[in-house]
């Protein structure tokens, strides 16, 4: 299995794959769009809710330090990112850089594992956005019925109109959806900036003290092994709450706040100047994100004690303690925005990844042509927002979303190691941007997502091991005998400039 599955695919056969006509992307995005979109994407519901969970249960007014240590995690991952975004500005991401550097069947892996953070992650946040556009209507009095509104609907309707909605933009062009993108983020961080700005004016000092609550001791084991974090099963150790522990172990909750930056990178070849920009786009967006994401939960815990905040809605209970309960209103238009680019960026990222990988023959040939007009991926990205539209609409996803957790972490951890494991087979290669002090910086990258994996409950692991085991599955069915790397279907310079 391993001679046949090695199959390392060069950086310049994927770049040359770019240039076949039938699959040729417009390149339209600039170092802002890029950096747009990565505001888009990062900033959900995690700035809305995650804050006051974590405050509350985990970190006390330390959660802000919370929100520093994951940002730090994904800075180390951004970082290697950046290098291979730049170096090899191709459709895919981790995808694609998996294959020139660990070969066919762990790109085939990755691939599979992406649609974990990309295809479920989006249709989860659709079942939010549908939730808080009622949150919105029952404001006017005019709310939906249960059955088709919310997590609880038999049919979710609102999740499936926003989910084929921002198909729609996908298919019309890259430039169109960074358009859209810059209007929604534009709406939401003035909503962000509204509350940093107006609750600054109600912060009271002693809120803020003990800023770490002394740790508390775990209860004894109430929902049993599954439901236990895979560092305490395997090594019998219990964090706690609160304490330094807390702080660390709500740095792996926040982290879900954090998710999207990557997708960034999977823009690469639509990028008009991808080796100065990319790496502007990710570390850009990962940094105003981390800095918005310390000032609003210093904020939040400044203005009601850590021990009052909601669990599912902390600004706004926080305002409306204040005295200011129309902030409810203003908050859950912030979500509804930011949840409305959240689904779209992440069809978008899904979309590309399964583009580079039917390219590749991974996946049926047919689904990676491209718009003769529109220059995108029409007919991926419709399969896509259909997928993602059936589980928005009819799947409960409550139980699966920390897979998009894990799903996100492993590709870190292979991208870092990746970026070493390239540094030695090609030092050739010319790389605009490079990741300092290799190999130290990517093995901590590494190591930092390996630790945050385990961090995420036992049956989290266990379905993410189902899910692997049926990409296996798919391969050895499929793509290690149809892939262009099997069949050695691969295109010359002189094709290429022939077929023009």
């Amino acid at each position: 299995m391993a001679v046949n599955t090695r199959r390392v695919k060069s950086v310049e056969d994927s770049i040359r794959d770019t240039d076949e006509p039938e699959h040729r992307l417009k390149k339209n995005l600039s170092g802002l769009d890029l950096t747009v979109f990565g505001v888009g994407v990062i900033i959900g519901t995690g700035i809305f809710v995650l804050t006051g969970l974590v405050a509350r249960d985990q970190a006390g007014p330390a959660v802000s330090v919370s929100f520093v240590i994951a940002g730090v995690v994904c800075g180390l991952a951004a970082i290697c990112y950046a290098e291979f975004a730049s170096t090899v500005p191709v459709a895919g991401s981790a995808y694609t850089f998996s294959y020139a550097t660990f070969g066919e069947f762990v790109a085939w892996i990755i691939g599979w594992d992406l649609v974990l953070e990309l295809a479920l992650g989006a249709a989860t946040v659709a079942v939010g956005w549908s939730g808080y556009l009622n949150q919105l209507l029952a404001d006017i009095g005019a709310p939906l019925p249960s059955s088709i509104a919310g997590e609880t609907a038999t049919i979710n309707i609102p999740a499936i109109v926003i989910t084929l909605v921002m198909t729609g933009v996908l298919i019309l062009g890259i430039k169109l959806s960074s358009r859209v993108t810059t209007i929604i983020v534009a709406i939401k961080l003035a909503v962000v900036l509204l509350v940093i700005g107006v609750g600054l004016f109600y912060v009271t000092a002693d809120n803020y003290s003990p800023f770490v609550p002394p740790a508390e001791p775990a209860a004894a084991g109430e929902e049993g092994w599954l439901h236990t974090p895979l560092i305490s099963l395997l090594t019998g150790f219990s964090p706690g709450t609160f304490g330094w522990g807390g702080v660390l172990a709500g740095a792996a909750i926040v982290f879900f706040a954090f998710i999207g930056f990557d997708i960034v990178a999977t823009a690469a070849e639509e990028t008009r100047d991808p080796k100065r920009d990319m790496p502007r786009g990710i570390l850009g967006s990962l940094a105003i994100c981390t800095l918005l994401y310390v000032a609003v939960s210093l904020v939040v815990v400044g203005m009601q004690n850590y021990t009052e905040l909601s669990a599912t809605a902390p600004l706004a209970g926080a305002f409306s303690a204040n005295g200011m309960p129309v902030f409810s209103s203003i908050i859950s238009l912030g979500a509804l925005a930011g949840l409305t680019s959240v689904v779209m960026i992440l069809m978008l990222g899904q979309s590309r990844v399964l583009f580079a990988m039917s390219r590749d023959h991974l996946l049926p040939p047919g689904l990676a042509r491209v718009h003769p007009r529109y220059g995108t991926p029409y007919r991926i990205t419709i399969a896509t927002g259909i997928v993602v539209a059936v589980l928005a609409g009819f799947v409960p996803l409550t139980a699966l979303a920390e897979l998009v957790n894990i799903g996100t972490l492993f590709a870190f951890f292979l991208v870092s190691i990746g970026v070493w494991v390239l540094r030695r087979t090609r030092p050739d290669l010319h790389r605009s941007f490079r990741v300092p002090w290799v190999p130290v910086l990517p093995i901590v990258s590494a190591l930092a997502s390996l630790w945050l994996m385990t961090n995420l409950p036992t049956d989290t692991w266990l379905r993410f091991l189902v899910w692997m085991l049926l990409g296996i599955g798919m391969y050895f069915a499929y793509g290690r005998r149809r892939s262009r790397m099997a069949t050695g279907e691969r295109m010359t310079a002189a094709e290429n400039i022939a077929r023009r």
